[in-house]
């Protein structure tokens, strides 16, 4: 089962990528920490006005330590951002690849929102694992550690002092955080989820909202979502600043502590003024780096949380209703042969306690057309993803003799294409919503298969090939929106295609036309199976497959 450690495991650069940002983190804060040692010690014996000689090393050291400092915080930048970011890309890509055998079956339970917000925000927010966590540990309890030993080289007892302040700082500011801001930090992902869901519903569901009176109370429930959400940072952003506070407040203990320790030894002359400064102002620069390490338990907790949600979404299982991928396949569709059969197949969903096909025995011949009917719930869509290999089956599936479970899924999907119920169009133009399907085909092409599906008046109409469909294909009709999804399977060149209640969601004076276009589209090279609810037109179809309670009857 994977859990919120393997998810946090996956997120770390590897070592290679991750030392040189490291590094140059704690270079470019032990500069910093030097550049205030050295520039305290540099004043205070400048004020004693010796021979310039004695100085002018410290004076090279202000300078140097000044440049290193800018320097390393740019190469950390530079090489922390890119480890982290090329991490972040290989684990959401990881995350796309182990989702994609739940989808489109598997997913049906999920809501988008929370899925989005898993594939999103949380994804992004790994990668302060490396960058707000991990780094800043290591780099600043390097520092302080190496501040330490160097107070002690000047006056043992300041170290001591700053040792202390230093363990109460972490242990305060981190207790404090925890307390005060864990519960918001935990929140944070959740709610980010619930606050997508709700825009998504709202914005998916307008018209039907508006037309049933609905909008204000969904319009509202955004609002509420949004306040919780808003809530939960505020609180976090307070226990985040009274860690800062308490870590200032610290700070000045130390330098005061130092003050105390240090001041009879300089009265003593045992310790001179400006080792005496550097005693008393290196805490100031120790305390600025160290503010990163309660900062990093906060970005811990919020890490942790955002790996717990994407353990919970993406299971370590595929449930056996679903096909497993196997293999990344051939890239070679299967020859179809003398087409395909079926003999006893049984497919259900996942998670339902009866089949929703059962004992199903198809042959589907090259160039033959098929209309399977039936009532709804009658098993249509449940064949349509089985013969796509959406869902696994119990019997026989062969593909020209050859059985699909020694077939890849994605090889499979080379020979059996699918026009869905409601083809997803995306907010692009004409063109790239046909691209995706074969990527090198050239406008000439694109606007061919597009006259072949009854559309290129239409896409004239429109402007050609730059015009836009929408955000889900918004600005185009279901009867458009089936024809576009179809131009898509001629472009594949699927040898079986099948048309999934095409005519759902159009007119019913358009819907014989409609059929009629895509049915003469297709031509009689390919083999159809076309799912439907409604009658068809005389002479389209070789033969009717009738489904009731998951059996052809």
């Amino acid at each position: 089962m994977t859990t919120a450690t393997d998810v946090l495991r996956g997120a770390m650069p590897p070592v290679r990528r991750f030392w040189p940002g490291a590094a140059s983190a704690f270079a470019s804060e032990a500069s910093a920490v030097a550049l205030l040692a050295v520039s305290a010690w540099l004043i205070v014996r400048a004020s004693e006005q010796p021979l310039v000689m004695y100085i002018s090393a410290a004076v090279v050291g202000v300078r140097a330590f000044a440049l290193a400092r800018a320097a390393f915080r740019y190469t950390e930048r530079l090489a922390s951002h890119d480890a982290a970011l090329h991490q972040l890309a290989v684990t959401r890509t990881d995350l796309v690849r182990r989702l994609i055998p739940l989808a489109p079956a598997g997913l049906d339970r999920s809501r988008r929102g929370s899925m989005l917000g898993a594939l999103v925000d949380d994804v992004d927010e790994l990668q302060n694992l490396p960058l707000r966590v991990v780094q800043p540990l290591v780099s600043s309890a390097a520092v302080a550690l190496g501040a330490v030993v160097l107070v002690a080289f000047v006056w043992w007892p300041a170290a001591l002092t700053l040792l202390g302040c230093l363990v109460v700082a972490g242990l305060l500011a981190t207790a404090w955080g925890w307390a005060s801001g864990a519960r918001a930090e935990r929140a944070i992902a959740p709610l980010r989820g619930r606050l997508a869901d709700a825009v998504l519903d709202h914005l998916g569901s307008l018209d039907v909202l508006i037309a049933c009176g609905a909008e204000p109370e969904s319009r509202a429930r955004i609002a509420r979502a949004d306040a919780d959400l808003r809530r939960a940072v505020i609180r976090r952003a307070g226990a985040q600043a009274g860690t800062a506070a308490a870590v200032s407040l610290l700070a000045g203990a130390a330098s005061l502590l130092a003050v105390l320790t240090a001041a009879p030894a300089v009265a003593a002359g045992d310790l001179g003024g400006p080792w005496f400064a550097v005693a008393v102002l290196v805490p100031m620069a120790v305390f600025e780096v160290f503010a990163a390490v309660p900062l990093a338990a906060s970005a811990w907790r919020q890490v942790r949380a955002a790996a717990a949600r994407i353990a919970d979404a993406v299971p370590d299982t595929i449930p056996p209703e679903l096909v497993a991928e196997t293999d990344a396949g051939t890239g070679a569709a299967p020859d179809l042969g003398d087409g395909l059969t079926l003999r006893g197949v049984t497919a259900r969903w996942p998670g339902a306690a009866e089949p929703a096909l059962s004992g199903v025995d198809l042959d589907v011949r090259p160039g033959e057309r098929i209309l399977v009917v039936g009532s709804s719930g009658a098993g249509k869509t449940t064949l349509a993803h089985v013969l796509v290999r959406f869902l696994e089956v119990d019997g026989d599936y062969t593909i020209g003799g050859r059985s699909v479970r020694g077939l890849a899924p994605d090889d499979v999907r080379r020979t059996v294409g699918l026009c869905e119920q409601h083809p997803m169009l995306f907010d692009e133009d004409i063109r790239q919503n046909l691209l995706f399907a074969r990527d090198t085909a050239t406008d000439a092409e694109l606007e061919a298969v597009l006259e072949r599906v009854g559309l290129g008046p239409w896409v004239r109409d429109r402007g050609g090939l730059d015009a836009r469909v929408g955000e889900r294909g918004a600005l185009v009709s279901g009867g458009q929106a089936q024809r576009l999804a179809l131009a898509r399977g001629l472009l594949r060149g699927f040898p079986v295609l099948v048309l999934d209640e095409p005519t759902a969601g159009v007119d019913p004076a358009a819907s014989d036309a409609l059929l009629t276009d895509l049915m003469t589209a297709v031509g009689g090279d390919r083999a159809v199976v076309l799912i439907s609810h409604v009658a068809v037109p005389e002479g389209l179809v070789d033969r009717t497959v009738r489904l009731a309670d998951g059996r052809i009857v």
